[in-house]
């Protein structure tokens, strides 16, 4: 495995111990607690577990760092400049319910900006990373997105709103939008972190969501564009730590994608 540097080198063993157990519960989903976090949206041991070891592990190494993590929240608060972005599970829906299609996300941040990035499909055994600066891999394999030059060929993924969402109407609108510029139709796998993934290595496009977590994104925005793709942000301040509207693709669609959602969403307003 290319891993380089200290903090990859922390993030991968980190990662790896947190996906032992998890690979384990994924094989006795019947037993897990699964308790309602909110309508459309569960939290369950697995994900507690999971969280649990990497912080530990993270911990262990920068016990100064601060740490964003989607159940536990925000830790060493006080360090505004060294900060881990955590996901034990993204696509804990799929996980629920039996379906090999969801992540480990991690992401460093240091002032505000992602340098290092690692997803792990522990199913497929397939570790997305990259650093500022050294380019994106799969496992051994550099990786790059793709040359598709036309959108109406193109794979394109997404993710639909969430039954609470205030925009679902304009979600669905834009959807159908893209929808009837494609050949092909939209791909809608429930990970955004692997879509992402997806997108740098060349297997979607492009990719779009609205209304995605922080953790969903993160270790996707450095992996991206370390693999040559492009990433912006529809209609809202990337800095906020809120909610995020993301779109990414490779070069030679991006405007073309990134202009199809924009005019939809004028349209609506």
């Amino acid at each position: 495995m290319r891993i380089n540097s200290p903090k990859l080198n922390i993030m991968h063993r980190a990662c790896m111990k947190a996906s032992k157990s998890l690979i384990r519960d994924f094989g006795e989903i019947e037993k897990l607690q699964v308790s309602a976090k909110g309508p459309g949206d569960f939290v369950s041991s697995a994900d507690k577990r999971t969280e649990k070891i990497l912080i530990e592990e993270l911990l262990k190494s920068y016990p100064e760092y601060g740490i964003f993590s989607e159940e536990a929240g925000k830790i060493n608060e006080k360090n505004k400049i060294n900060r881990w972005i955590i996901d034990p599970i993204d696509g804990t829906s799929n996980f629920l319910n039996g379906i090999p299609q969801f992540a480990i996300s991690i992401g460093y941040e240091e002032n505000g900006k992602i340098l290092t990035g690692l997803t792990y499909d522990p199913i497929k055994n397939e570790l997305f990373f990259a650093e500022s600066g050294s380019g994106a891999f799969l496992n051994n394999t550099r990786i790059r997105v793709s040359k598709k030059k036309n959108l109406k060929n193109s794979i394109i993924g997404t993710g639909g709103p969430k039954s609470n969402s205030k925009i679902k109407n304009e979600i669905f609108d834009e959807f159908l939008s893209v929808s009837k510029n494609v050949d092909i139709p939209l791909r809608r796998f429930g990970s955004a972190s692997l879509d992402l993934a997806n997108v740098a290595c060349g297997r979607f496009d492009g990719f779009w969501q609205r209304e995605l977590n922080y953790w969903d994104i993160a270790a996707g925005i450095v992996i991206i564009k370390e693999a040559g793709g492009f990433v912006d942000y529809l209609d809202n301040d990337p800095n906020n730590n809120k909610k995020y509207s993301l779109i990414a693709s490779n070069s030679l669609i991006h405007r073309e994608l990134h202009d199809l959602i924009s005019k939809k969403n004028i349209e609506n307003n």
